[in-house]
């Protein structure tokens, strides 16, 4: 989901259009930019993750699937039966997250369904993958081995996967995991003939977000991996507690309103 500079757009349908002084204008903004902060926070645990996966779970990324997907290829060309174990149970992993966010989070949503409400019950479930995770890194000394890899390895990229559909479907329109698009939708705005050159600081900012995330993630598993996967868990907190306090009930409460035979 390649993020696109339409913040503005979404914060026009609250108030009328042209009348920027419009108290539903202004709320509509005000959201864009709370989502954005909050896209910005879980993409700092996505970095992190990267990193975990990358150094300890095989080689691979939990949160890239495309990059998996050259992994595979490679693996094929090289014969390497790991490597391609370890790619497939990442794919199939992001998979079963996807699948189950996007239950949490269906895009479109309901009709006066706000991100509020929304957004914590895809998060409350990444929130049991991760501290899943946690426990399995810790009980396996921060370097799994074997069957307890693969295992952490499906777990971890299930949250990415829930945590990614989750981002698509409460209305932020970026990514939280995969921003090569990002990235290109940025360089293409800088560079077009008739564009304005501005900064685009939202895409920017995950960007750097993902990057400082894994640089974090970085010095965490060079001198006490142990402790890596509190980033991940701290950015998710944070996100959930923000929607909580921002009027969405408790988490647990919006994750029983998507539950099978409920409304919202």
């Amino acid at each position: 989901m390649p993020a696109t500079d339409d913040a503005g757009g979404r914060a026009g349908q609250h108030g009328e259009a042209g009348q920027p002084g419009a108290d539903g204008d202004w709320e509509g903004q005000r959201d864009g930019t709370a989502i954005t902060v909050l896209a910005v926070i879980l993409t700092l645990g996505t970095g992190a993750t990267d990193v975990a996966s990358f150094t300890r779970l095989g080689g691979v990324f939990t949160s890239v699937m495309t990059g998996n997907l050259v992994l595979l290829g490679l693996a094929v060309g090289r014969l390497s039966g790991a490597l391609a174990m370890h790619a497939l149970v990442t794919f199939a992993g992001y998979m079963a997250g996807v699948a189950a966010g996007a239950r949490m989070v269906p895009a479109g949503q309901a009709p006066g369904a706000s991100w509020q409400q929304t957004l914590p019950a895809a998060l409350l479930v990444e929130f049991v993958l991760l501290a899943g995770f946690t426990v399995g890194w810790e009980l396996t000394g921060a370097a799994p081995q074997g069957t307890a890899q693969f295992v952490l390895l499906a777990v971890a990229a299930a949250a990415m996967g829930t945590q990614s559909a989750a981002a698509l479907g409460f209305g932020a329109r970026v990514s939280t995991t995969y921003l090569t698009g990002t990235l290109t939708s940025v360089v293409a705005a800088w560079v077009t003939p008739g564009r304005p050159a501005r900064m685009q600081w939202r895409e920017v900012s995950l960007l750097g977000a993902l990057t400082a995330g894994a640089a974090a993630g970085g010095v965490v598993i060079a001198n006490e991996p142990a402790g890596l996967p509190a980033i991940p868990l701290t950015a998710l907190v944070l996100v959930i507690g923000a929607a909580w306090a921002s009027g969405g009930g408790s988490p647990w409460s919006a994750f029983r309103s998507v539950l099978p035979g409920r409304t919202r």
